[in-house]
């Protein structure tokens, strides 16, 4: 796979200017001040998986609008008192599928909340089980990148990152759980969400954020030859007067933004030969984030990155900041 983006001795210098509209703050404040006011307590049901080691319990919240999210909670089932927990969201039309693809977090001695994400979930590795009941009142491209991209109020991604914010203060509710110590941790649309949840949600002790999607929306849109991003540029070739207004929506959910607004540390991964999200991209949003950091470059990796590298580093990571 060759390169297609900028020469690696170039990457760590990149940034990109913040396209945060002037009411972005109050556009996040009133959609999680709505979501609050859907205070039911998140319901965790015991579920039998057949697994020794780890208790696994079938989790439903209120997200955006009082929707039901699904999520797992997976823990060691030798446990005493409360738990640090990473709250884990999937990539891009992955749902939370089979507790057993999701063991090595609550195998490490952490709480493990893996959040459904809304529409997806029809990845064979990686199904869903909740639906997106809002209606998106816009044509847009199959896929979920351009769904209400005419109105940040509609917006697919609204929805997904309030979901995302939500998932943390349902994870801090469980008794297992040390709300103290909660991280947000993800690849790929998963980063993506981490950051935003760590920008949103008060206090996130620590966020893992590999190949962040949903990441400065313009150059992505512009350069990536592979994924999602390609939705948009299809979508403008169709409509070709609506550039502005669907770049000023994605400005509401663009990681670029959040990042000036999260504090908690940091670990990022980008990937030198990374056709679906460009390794500029990943690394705009991580010279733009406020918090400690650190980033890891897989010079000669594709949008896998590190994979069980990287895992391994990330515990390593999270070890550090959670204990």
């Amino acid at each position: 796979m060759p390169r297609t983006d900028l020469p690696l001795d170039e990457l760590p210098d990149y940034t990109a200017a913040a396209t945060a509209p002037a009411d972005f703050d109050d556009f996040w404040a009133a959609t999680l001040a709505e979501a609050a006011r859907y205070d039911q307590p998140a319901v965790a049901i015991p579920h039998r998986s057949r697994l020794t080691t780890l208790d696994v319990f079938d989790v439903s919240f209120p997200g955006f609008g009082g929707h039901p999210v699904k999520a797992w909670l997976l823990l060691p089932r030798r446990r005493s008192g409360r738990l640090p927990c990473v709250v884990r969201f999937p990539g891009y039309g992955g749902g939370r599928g089979s507790p057993l693809r999701a063991l090595e977090y609550a195998s490490c001695g952490y709480a493990d909340l893996v959040m459904d994400v809304r529409g997806q979930g029809t990845n064979t590795a990686a199904t869903g089980d909740t639906p997106d009941a809002e209606y998106s009142p816009h044509p847009h491209r199959p896929g979920f990148m351009t769904k209400g991209v005419l109105d940040p109020r509609h917006y697919y991604y609204r929805r997904v990152i309030t979901d995302a914010v939500r998932a943390v203060a349902a994870a801090r509710t469980f008794d297992s759980v040390d709300p103290d110590r909660v991280a947000v941790a993800g690849a790929s649309q998963g980063g993506g969400l981490a950051v935003a949840a760590a920008a949103l949600a008060p206090d996130v002790a620590a966020v893992v954020a590999d190949v962040p999607f949903l990441s400065h929306f313009r150059r992505a849109t512009e350069i990536a030859s592979a994924g999602p991003y390609l939705e948009i540029a299809e979508y403008l070739a169709a409509h070709r007067d609506s550039a502005d207004r669907v770049f000023a929506t994605l400005a509401y959910a663009d990681a670029l933004n959040f990042a000036s607004r999260a504090s908690a540390p940091a670990s990022f991964s980008a990937a030198g030969m990374d056709p679906i999200t460009p390794p500029s991209t990943c690394y705009a949003v991580y010279n733009a984030y406020a918090g400690p950091k650190r980033m890891r470059l897989w010079e000669f990796n594709g949008h896998e990155a590190g994979d069980a590298f990287g895992s391994a580093e990330n515990l390593g990571f999270l070890a550090e900041h959670l204990g």
